[in-house]
């Protein structure tokens, strides 16, 4: 009887928050993971969490911005499991700062490490699925790519950056009538680790502004992504409408930011002398959710619609029809 083969799926950033839960989903739907992140001891966690699933999983200990080593990676993934199918770019590094107290080479590691992060990941997927005319690319998105918030500005600056990228690499696969797909999920504020371990110039301890979603919400958007023909998807309610708010009212959004984002984005706790992982992985077992699952929700209406198309579309033609025959009443 002949093998069927398992999707051969990349992510980058891998071992915690939203790429454990990535990680976890499409392990879960019978994918083979080959996971990209730093800490070694992580990757490790996250084998055997695949593994007791009954998934298959390899593990890869690495910087995404040094592309060199990304494209090498890349080729032993094939070698040993043969053609890419999915590429997820999800490896980020953030920080909690004014741009005045920023130093250069942080604004650089955050850009090198979110923008050129997933272009370098990209630019190695084109390489091997472009010849095949066949793969799906997924560029993990926010929507802090619209809209940037105050001490946050590197995040958002790499954000905004791999929107126009996208834009320009759409264009591309489109005149080159391409069949391989690239998407962007714009995802909300996560219940992530990013809050423990990113670097923090401010009084109190970092988190999440506004409403906050469990990293499971934002895996199960990525993996119907990348299977579907889908540019975007504003992953809930928050998402789609800070990008709204944006487009229709920028001036007033700067100040009600302005106002509100500096005590929104921190903790009533102080600040605490502690590492971070700007420049190197932080130590510690992590893993997809972080310290605000009391808040945090499960569910996403924008997410269930978009799972269950068919179930909505029959609902809103049911609707129709039901005004029409009532209009028709005798």
């Amino acid at each position: 009887m002949e093998q069927i083969k398992k999707e051969v799926v990349v992510i980058t950033g891998a071992s915690a928050g939203l790429g454990r839960a990535i990680t976890v989903e499409f392990a879960r739907n019978g994918a083979r993971v080959a996971c990209l992140a730093r800490g070694k001891d992580r990757l490790e966690e996250t084998r055997e969490e695949i593994e007791n699933m009954g998934g298959e999983i390899l593990t890869f200990s690495v910087d995404v911005s040094n592309a060199e080593q990304v494209d090498t990676i890349a080729s032993e993934i094939e070698e040993k499991w043969g053609p890419i199918d999915v590429w997820i770019n999800n490896a980020m590094v953030g920080m909690l700062s004014p741009i005045k107290d920023m130093a250069p080479e942080e604004f650089k590691r955050i850009m090198e490490v979110n923008f050129l992060g997933q272009v370098y990941g990209t630019q190695a997927a084109l390489k091997r699925m472009l010849p095949r005319n066949k793969g799906s690319i997924v560029l993990v998105g926010s929507a802090l790519a619209y809209r940037g918030i105050p001490l946050q500005s590197a995040y958002c600056a790499s954000k905004h950056a791999i929107q126009g990228f996208f834009d320009s690499l759409r264009a591309e696969l489109v005149h080159d009538k391409s069949a391989v797909k690239v998407t962007m999920p714009q995802l909300p504020a996560m219940n992530t680790p990013q809050f423990d371990w990113m670097r923090n110039k401010m009084p109190n301890k970092p988190k999440p502004m506004g409403t906050v979603y469990q990293p499971e919400i934002a895996a199960r958007a990525i993996y119907y992504s990348a299977y579907h023909d889908i540019r975007e998807f504003k992953v809930t309610g928050s998402s789609l409408f800070l990008i709204l708010a944006n487009q229709l009212m920028p001036g007033i959004l700067d100040k009600y930011l302005g106002k509100k984002a500096y005590k929104g984005q921190q903790s009533s706790q102080k600040a605490e002398q502690r590492a971070d992982n700007l420049f190197e992985p932080v130590e510690g077992s992590y893993g997809a959710h972080g310290r605000f699952d009391q808040k945090a929700k499960s569910s996403s209406k924008q997410v269930f619609l978009r799972e269950n198309i068919n179930v909505a579309a029959a609902v809103v033609t049911g609707i129709v029809v039901a005004g029409v025959l009532i209009k028709k009443w005798p």
